[in-house]
């Protein structure tokens, strides 16, 4: 299937019940909302921090014209473009295995595509600048861990270190689903408690379970995506002490895979630019509700 890089429409209206409750019970049930198994997805194997690469950390700058002031002035976003779509030209690289606080895994994968050949990379890449967009509209500044240029990485020490050292408010880590066919929606992967060797979430734990819940509701109502129907319950979150980037992060942090990319149906989705548009509009209203609650 083609995928559409278009400029997508402008933001829809969105009523719908599912997401206000889908927030109210995880917002009052965090120790329900998650813990399920790992899958196959890029995101999983993004579980790990990194080797120096060879090019620097370079976060993506802030924009030269002064932002405008609205709601989130004064706040910080980092955006976390899941993998990069040069690391399949530098799998030795990315397969070195790094400390992620509990043990070690691999720098970074390739991640996943659609069965067509369109790369998780490419999306969350997208996806990012969409939702960056959105955010510096409403006064946030917001920095993203890699963009384009980049050889390869950075690795998931590297992308925990670029939120904590800016002292974000929020980060967000944007990723898709390799999964089996049949398996259907997006889910927000949650930080465990997890304390071991540079990892401590002890901090953020709370604050990211928020950050997590309220993304999740206003993803259903901005997307009309259900809630994954393979991990989390129906609940659309989902708790992991695997992910390097998630350990080894000290301020709130949240993954979001936006669905399945090896479903057909879900892969549907992930290729309209109106959709990712939708989807970053999602995260953003969620991200905007956890900074002002």
């Amino acid at each position: 299937m083609p995928y559409d890089d278009s400029v997508p429409p402008t933001r829809r209206a969105r009523p719908l019940l599912l997401a206000a409750a889908l927030a109210a019970l995880c917002l009052t049930t965090v120790a329900g909302c998650g813990g399920s198994p790992d899958t196959t997805d890029g995101a999983g194997a993004d579980a790990s921090p990194s080797a120096t690469p060879t090019a620097p950390a370079s976060p993506s700058p802030s924009p030269a014209e002064p932002l405008p002031r609205g709601p989130l002035t004064g706040r910080t976003v980092v955006i976390d473009p899941g993998h990069n779509p040069r690391n399949r030209e530098h799998t030795k690289e990315i397969n070195e295995k790094v400390d992620i606080g509990t043990g070690r895994k691999e720098c970074d994968t390739t991640g996943t595509s659609t069965d067509a050949g369109y790369p998780e990379a490419r999306f969350t890449l997208d996806v990012s600048h969409r939702l960056r967009e959105l955010l510096q509209a409403q006064g946030a500044r917001v920095l993203l861990t890699y963009d384009e240029g980049r050889p390869f990485g950075p690795c998931i020490d590297e992308r925990a270190r670029i939120g904590n050292e800016a002292k974000a408010d929020a980060v967000v880590s944007v990723h898709a689903d390799g999964s089996a066919v049949g398996n259907r929606g997006f889910h927000v992967i949650l930080p465990a408690a997890v304390k071991g060797g540079g990892a401590d979430t002890s901090k953020i734990v709370k604050s990211s379970a928020d950050l997590g819940a309220r993304i999740a509701g206003h993803f259903v109502r901005t997307t009309g995506s259900a809630p994954s129907n393979y991990i989390g319950g129906g609940t659309g979150l989902d708790t992991r002490n695997d992910l390097g980037g998630l350990n080894l992060s000290t301020v709130p942090k949240v993954f979001v895979e936006c669905g399945n990319m090896r479903d057909p149906k879900d892969a549907a989705l992930l290729t309209s630019a109106s959709w990712r548009q939708k989807a970053a509009q999602g995260m953003a209203d969620g991200i905007a509700d956890h900074l002002k609650g």
